[in-house]
């Protein structure tokens, strides 16, 4: 049985706020490389529009 979901391959568009204290959606969210090679999403919360970023999985 394969995954032909495209979904579940994306990483989530969800991160924790700081300021909301809760898991939201992000909105604007761009993935990004961070200095030592590992790949973030970086937007703003929905609610409130404070930055988020998540880092995603292990190196490339």
């Amino acid at each position: 049985m394969s995954n032909d979901n495209p979904a579940a391959a994306a990483p989530s568009k969800e991160a924790y706020c700081v300021k909301c204290k809760a898991k939201r959606p992000m909105k604007d969210a761009q993935t990004v490389t961070m200095k030592n090679g590992r790949d973030a999403l970086q937007g703003k919360c929905e609610t409130c529009g404070t930055g988020m970023y998540k880092i995603l999985g292990g190196k490339k």
